[in-house]
């Protein structure tokens, strides 16, 4: 059956962010979860759902997402995980067994399982770990919804021989993460041209990362120890102890629902099927004429996607 492709608004996401506005209806907060201080942003009232960013940004990529989940009556909690926005930055534990882990503890200690299981979303590297904590952790978890992002060692690789123009673009990224040390060299000193050009690359709505917008990702991705954690997590992904973890990972299917939708010039379909071959019940496809930063590029299309997934799935 043909992958569905949602059309969208291309203007829905040109508006402006009115930071006090936000800052009125959410709160900042850190809770220290085994040693490790974590960042999170929270706001509204109603069943909870837990947002997950990804690479290279912070829980700031799902702020028109969060605004638009708080109207709707949910209680929104954006996490920076370890190694990203304002969260600390330790030397080690970026495999996903680790992080999954965490944010599980993260879940109990600030009593989001209080009343329950949770609905958890990702996008990027935050799919990775949205998986994780689903695949790890099912009874915590309600409903899985992720975003653009394959799963290493459980998605197949690209077929061998030199890429397309347009999938080098998508993908050098996650050899050269991997690099030691010229990552850093390159990029230090850099990071406002490095993103500039990362974010306009791979989306369509590159408007949205207007001068604020890049402000902001340049102070988290100038954190003493960002870029350090940030490449940690590519390179302990692709290692041959996280591939294998990654399969075991996948024998375990998941039993509770999940949505997954990839970039026309993302993913496109390989996250949808990389997930129904291992969940009982999966939804999704393709966002049309959208780029790789979907819950910035399109935001109301995402919020509007929740909301039906969830009422379709939850008594």
């Amino acid at each position: 059956m043909p992958e569905p492709t949602l059309e969208y608004p291309l203007n829905e996401s040109a508006q402006y962010f009115d930071f006090a506005a936000f800052w009125q209806k959410f709160q900042s907060r850190m809770v220290q979860v085994d040693g490790v201080s974590l960042h999170y942003v929270e706001g509204g009232t109603g069943a909870p759902v837990l947002l997950i960013p990804g690479w290279p940004q912070s829980w700031f990529a799902w702020r028109f997402v969060m605004q638009e989940l708080v109207k709707a009556g949910r209680h929104v909690i954006a996490i920076d995980p370890r190694g990203m926005g304002d969260s600390d930055h330790p030397s080690s534990g970026y495999d996903m067994t680790t992080i999954a882990n965490e944010i599980r503890a993260f879940l109990d200690q600030t009593g989001l399982l209080a009343d329950g299981t949770i609905d958890v979303v990702g996008h990027d590297i935050g799919t990775w770990i949205a998986y994780a904590l689903a695949a790890d952790h099912g009874d915590a978890v309600k409903s899985l919804a992720v975003f653009d992002g394959a799963l290493p060692g459980i998605t197949p690789p690209p077929p061998a021989g030199i890429p397309s123009e347009a999938v080098n673009v998508k993908t050098w990224h996650f050899a050269f993460n991997r690099l030691d040390d010229l990552p850093e060299i390159l990029i230090t000193g850099r990071e406002r041209a490095f993103l500039g050009w990362l974010f306009g690359a791979k989306s369509t709505q590159s408007h949205v990362f207007d001068g604020p917008t890049m402000d902001e990702y340049v102070r988290v991705n100038t954190r003493p120890g960002a870029l350090r954690a940030a490449l940690a997590y590519y390179k302990t992904a692709f290692s041959p102890a996280a591939m294998e973890d990654a399969a075991k990972r996948a024998t375990r299917r998941l039993a509770m629902p999940v949505m997954a939708y990839g970039a026309e010039y993302g993913v496109g379909p390989v996250l949808k099927n990389t997930l129904a071959d291992i969940a009982d019940h999966c939804a999704g496809g393709v966002l049309a004429g959208i780029g790789h930063y979907i819950p910035e590029e399109c935001p109301a299309t995402v919020s509007a996607l929740l909301g039906q997934f969830w009422a379709d799935h939850h008594a």
